[in-house]
């Protein structure tokens, strides 16, 4: 089984590297170039790109905490702010050197091993609540592939992406109803040997943990919306870091499609898979091909860099925590301290 994994793990590093290979051949990249832009990134875009990478991670947080308050039983050990935020920037961390869709969940599923249900919490807590953020990404993917058939520019993509959301935020108690609809049909009537039943099985669990409410659908939404936007700012910056000429919408609208094909790269981190896509969709928004690409890799090692950095910075703080707790609980429990409050005590 470990040399299955070792195997396909070197299997995918390969494929990353001979997809960026393609990358660099067909956009004709300067390596040197590339690298001394890198290194000459201007300081003040990089700083805001930390802030906004703390930002999108608090938000996913919350999304999760959101998630977590409704899987978790009420004996259940709830884990504090500090311990979410430092596990959920783990898992961001984790999503540049592991496939995209396992680095959260992984992070997730281990961090929540202490406090009961790891999987329940932690694989299915991400994996639901990151389910909005894809539902998103599909519907902002409809605004841009709407812009793209009419050639139309900002203000379209705009329109079409602000109302789509919209619709999606009405329609959501209504989706809620027909899932908890399908999750009491489930539960009642399909014997456990169909094979549908499964699925269905799974949704009645959710729908018993209060998981399937319209408030929730509708407050994971607009976090999820909200993420995008800072996904936008973040892009943005590391353009402006570099000085690349890349109007800001033209990022936005090819986000979507980044976002959906990384969802299902095998590669580490997405690497390759995630840049052809950006350097494609670009290219196809009016941003030069070569141009998108040589801001690709930019785009890579600054949003790593910037992840790995408030990750160092969150488990800092938590090991910090967890230290000062541990010592104030020595000296709480230290027999020269007892003693001084006994003699109090007879005093």
């Amino acid at each position: 089984m470990i040399a299955r994994r070792v195997v396909m793990f070197i299997a995918s590093a390969a494929l990353a590297a001979l997809l960026i290979l393609v990358l660099v051949r067909l956009a004709r990249i300067d390596i040197a170039a590339a690298v001394s832009e890198v290194r000459t990134a201007k300081g003040t875009p990089i700083v805001k790109l930390v802030l906004l990478n703390a930002i999108l991670i608090m938000l996913s947080t919350e999304k999760w905490r959101s998630v977590d308050s409704a899987l978790r039983a009420s004996s259940d050990p709830v884990p504090t702010g500090t311990v979410f935020f430092a596990i959920t920037s783990l898992g961001m961390a984790l999503g540049f050197l592991l496939p995209v869709q396992f680095g959260m969940a992984a992070a997730r599923t281990l961090g929540t091993h202490f406090y009961g249900k790891a999987f329940r919490r932690g694989m299915a807590g991400s994996i639901f609540e990151q389910s909005f953020d894809v539902l998103t990404v599909c519907v902002l993917a409809f605004a841009s592939a709407l812009t793209l058939t009419f050639r139309a520019g900002a203000e379209t993509w705009i329109c079409a992406a602000i109302i789509m959301m919209i619709v999606v935020y009405a329609l959501a108690g209504c989706v809620m109803r027909v899932s908890r609809a399908l999750a009491a049909f489930a539960g009642r009537k399909l014997p456990a040997s169909w094979g549908v039943s499964a699925g269905l099985k799974r949704l009645s669990e959710l729908e018993d943990a209060g998981v399937l409410s319209a408030r929730l659908a509708r407050r994971l939404i607009i976090l999820s919306g909200v993420r995008f936007g800072v996904v936008v700012l973040m892009a943005g910056e590391t353009a402006a870091a570099v000085s690349a000429q890349i109007p800001l919408w033209h990022l936005a609208a090819a986000i979507p499609f980044v976002v959906l094909a990384t969802a299902i790269a095998v590669t580490p981190g997405g690497v390759g898979v995630n840049e052809l896509t950006y350097s494609g969709a670009l290219s196809v928004f009016g941003t030069p091909f070569s141009a998108a690409a040589n801001w690709t890799i930019a785009n890579r090692v600054l949003g790593m860099t910037a992840s790995f950095l408030v990750a160092f910075i969150a488990v800092a703080i938590f090991a910090i925590g967890r230290l000062r707790g541990t010592g104030n609980r020595r000296l709480q429990n230290s027999p020269r301290l007892a003693k001084t409050k006994n003699s109090g005590t007879q005093a």
